[in-house]
């Protein structure tokens, strides 16, 4: 199988593309490089083992960029929450018709299978109950609707010639070496490293579910290697029960991890996402996949790599690790356009 992976240099794309490589999988990659200035450490698998990359918009991907592929994987979009609310027009340019567009490049290209790599955000703001696949999304913010939109649009396509399967992942965490400090367990983590107090601004009530970037990547090669009728038109939550925390519990276990760290929390904000999530349906009914880490495991993993690199303060602060920052600085420097493709000078 030769699989073409939009978002290949950013934070799960670095991890992924040596992952299918060495499970047999030839794998052409796509990035924009927003993301490039950033590169936490070195991995030799991350040399060893390089896919070819085009670099170009996923607004501007052609069926022709596409030849010889069999399957795409889509990871490219604006990451997060903060992100797609900074501008929320784009974010759905980007994030809703760009990737329905690649999706519609791969059908045209007669390419079969379509990963969309979306996201538990979707679920918003539910009760206590555990959430699974068959709740109505309930999104809260421009990022988590274009999830939805995309569902809905690419999941009209599928058919007998088209085969797209939908990752709703939960929180992702773990090390990568474009690294992102703005997700939840990686941030507290850096915290705790640079400065030995997670400082909360909130009370770290909501619920968040969480899962090993490694996990992620699982679920990605086993949507590759299922028969269709295993996945085609299907909806998977990634991640596993035990590990919906609240933000206050992550902040708990980050502590008891990284020694002399100190905790304090803030007011309830006004932040309303708060989802319990279940995922029950991807451990029965995804062939062959299983979770294989833990948040504790992660955090500690987390611990040893920060250890490992000396990781100074300044390097967790580098606007290329979060991505709001980094893209505000390529604007700032009239890099990219209000549009956010690249300027030409």
């Amino acid at each position: 199988m030769r699989a073409f992976v939009t978002g290949v240099n950013g934070y799960i794309g670095a991890v992924l593309a040596p992952y299918l490589i060495q499970r047999g999988i030839r794998v052409v990659g796509l990035d924009t490089g927003y993301y490039r200035d950033g590169w936490l450490y070195n991995d030799n698998a991350q040399f060893a083992i390089t896919p070819q990359t085009i670099n170009k918009d996923v607004r501007r991907l052609s069926p022709a960029d596409l030849a010889g592929c069999d399957a795409v994987v889509h990871l490219a979009e604006l990451s997060n929450d903060p992100l797609g609310e900074n501008n929320p027009e784009v974010t759905h340019r980007i994030n809703h018709r760009g990737s329905v567009s690649v999706a519609e490049a791969a059908r045209a290209a007669g390419i079969r299978r379509f990963v969309y790599t979306s996201s538990c955000c979707v679920y918003g703001r539910g009760t206590e109950e555990f959430l699974d696949e068959t709740t109505t999304a309930n999104p809260q913010t421009a990022y988590a609707r274009c999830k939805v939109l995309v569902e809905r649009d690419v999941g009209a396509m599928a058919g007998r010639d088209f085969c797209p399967v939908f990752l709703r992942n939960a929180t992702a965490y773990g090390p990568s070496p474009r690294m992102r400090f703005d997700v939840v367990i990686n941030d507290l983590c850096a915290l705790a490293w640079t400065t030995k107090h997670i400082a909360m601004t909130s009370d770290g009530s909501p619920w968040r579910p969480v899962v090993h970037i490694l996990d992620i990547c699982e679920a990605i090669y086993r949507c590759l290697v299922a028969s269709e009728e295993a996945i085609s038109g299907r909806i998977f939550n990634v991640g596993r029960n035990s590990d919906n925390f609240r933000v206050r519990e992550i902040a708990e276990l980050i502590a008891e991890e990284f020694p002399g760290c100190k905790l304090s929390s803030g007011a309830a904000s006004g932040d309303n996402r708060s989802y319990r999530v279940n995922f029950d349906r991807i451990q029965r009914e995804l062939p062959g996949f299983e979770c294989h880490h833990s948040a504790r495991g992660g955090i500690q993993e987390l611990r040893r790599l920060f250890e490992r690199i000396q990781m100074p303060a300044d390097l967790y602060q580098f606007r290329a690790f979060t991505r709001l920052k980094q893209l505000n600085y390529l604007q700032a420097t009239h890099q990219i356009d209000q549009e956010f493709f690249w300027s030409t000078w």
